[in-house]
């Protein structure tokens, strides 16, 4: 167990390199200063990644296993309603506990001034994730073609965002994005791949891959029909401030309530995996020891992830902001969006995971390492754009409208081995490491920029990392395509 573990640190910080060096750059060389304690950060990205490593390690005692043999085992049962109420259950289980859409829900209903109701956006999100997570089940057993369902919903999305007032339009791109996390990715990723394999007929990484797509499409479309309600009919409720600071905690009371989150953020998707395998399959795990101490690795994979985040990567990010903004320059927030973009999603321990699973599938065809470089590439382009945007006070509608017309019309050219994945990429990208500083970032300009409006201009970066790894997954598949027919006309 020794040596796995240290090969996945080892990979682990390889992967968080790129975000040391790009603070090195912009610290040393940029601003000339020494962050204010140098040590604590190092330790921070030191603990994250053990974090990781622990995470990835548990995943694959625990995570992916479970979940492949539970779509094998309803596969064989080959109950279609039995299926799609399992996918249901874990899609809103996994979505209604998310810390990152909890956190997006509340900024919302602060910002908005109680016009958006954070329970109400993150139940809407959560319904909708199990939704469609029910119907990427029927996608996978009846065999249909996930381009179809993609650009059938992305035309709807463009119509509906059409119509949305501009102040949701942000806010519903963003909901979407941040319901795939390092926890709810691998396993919806599992139940998608294992049933998938388990069908005859079926291709794990055409029809395995996709799930999580449609988990991010399917509440931009619920969001921005909750918000054209809540803006003509609705009028703005009262805020009544009711925030507790922790502050005054020992820090090892603080510990103990940062693990009892994480234990409640996992719980519901541990509790309907647990219901399903005893009291609906009535079976017993394979390796119950294994899977637990898998889960368990999780766990504390997860919350040490956390725990050097707020020691070491956030302090950092809020710092850069407030020194870039100071600066007024923009090209060198440009750059800072460029960089930040391109490190934070090297370090990704969904994108990584997804990427290993990939590879497995593709069976040659596809290497995890240059997807993720492709992917980081692509949020990279996605948040430089999206800051030009603040910068220039343009309407979000015009970028996120001409984006995802771009995916459709890629979409229809790009190989079919591809789609389902690369849409899936677009997902996978925003995560823990990727949210919290590029909502820091959006939220800051909005606030730092004369003129802007917080609600309007501050969210929306998060859609524009979803959108642009499609594109550039996609271009590549294109290119690596074309690239092959020459070489074999050539030769």
């Amino acid at each position: 167990m020794l040596q796995p573990f240290f090969h996945q640190l080892l990979h682990a910080l390889k992967n968080l390199l790129p975000i040391v060096l790009v603070v090195l750059f912009f610290q040393l060389i940029i601003f000339q200063t020494v962050p204010a304690d140098p040590l604590n950060i190092a330790l921070g990205l030191f603990i994250v990644a053990i974090g990781i490593a622990l995470f990835l390690l548990g995943l694959e005692l625990s995570i992916f296993p479970v979940g492949k043999n539970l779509a094998n085992q309803f596969a064989r049962r080959g109950s279609l309603p039995l299926l799609m109420f399992f996918g249901f259950a874990i899609g809103f289980a996994a979505v209604i506990a998310e810390p990152a859409l909890i956190a997006v829900a509340e900024q919302a209903q602060n910002i908005s001034e109680g016009r958006v109701d954070g329970l109400t956006l993150r139940l809407i999100v959560a319904t909708s994730v199990g939704f469609v997570m029910a119907l990427g089940v029927v996608r996978i057993i009846l065999g249909w073609p996930i381009q179809w369902l993609m650009i059938s919903g992305y035309i709807i999305v463009l119509i509906v965002t059409f119509f949305a007032p501009p102040e949701i339009v942000g806010l519903a791109y963003d909901s979407g994005g941040v319901t795939t996390n390092i926890v709810t990715v691998p396993l919806i990723a599992a139940l998608g791949l294992g049933l998938a394999s388990s069908i005859k007929g079926r291709n794990p990484l055409t029809d395995g891959f996709g799930l999580v797509a449609l988990a991010v499409m399917v509440p931009m479309i619920s969001v921005q029909l909750y918000g054209i309600w809540v803006y003509q009919f609705s009028t703005a409720a009262v805020i009544v401030a009711n925030e507790v600071s922790n502050d005054s905690l020992h820090w090892f009371v603080k510990a103990l309530l940062d693990l009892a989150t994480m234990v409640k953020d996992i719980l519901p998707m541990i509790l309907v995996v647990l219901v399903f395998q005893y009291l609906i399959l009535r079976r017993p795990l394979a390796n119950p020891f294994k899977v637990t101490l898998g889960f368990v690795m999780v766990l504390f994979g997860l919350y040490a992830f956390v725990l050097g985040l707020k020691m070491g990567l956030f302090p950092v990010g809020a710092l850069m902001a407030e020194q870039l903004i100071a600066q007024g320059m923009n090209s060198l927030i440009l750059l800072f969006a460029f960089m930040i973009g391109f490190a934070t999603t090297m370090a990704e321990p969904a994108l990584i995971a997804i990427g290993n699973q990939a590879e497995e599938a593709a069976k040659g065809k596809l290497k995890g390492s240059v997807i993720r470089l492709i992917v980081a590439l692509g949020v990279a382009i996605g948040i430089t754009v999206g800051v030009y945007r603040i910068i220039t006070g343009d309407s979000i509608h015009y970028y996120i409208m001409a984006g995802y017309a771009i995916v459709v019309l890629l979409t229809a050219f790009a190989p079919k081995y591809i789609i389902a994945l690369a849409f899936d990429l677009g997902g996978v990208t925003t995560s823990e490491v990727t949210v919290p500083l590029v909502t820091a970032l959006g939220i800051g300009l909005a606030s730092a920029i004369e003129g802007r409006n917080v609600l309007i201009d501050g969210f929306g970066l998060i859609a524009f990392a979803s959108i642009f790894p499609i594109i550039t997954v996609m271009l590549y598949a294109i290119a690596v395509e074309h690239l092959s027919k020459f070489r074999s006309a050539e030769a």
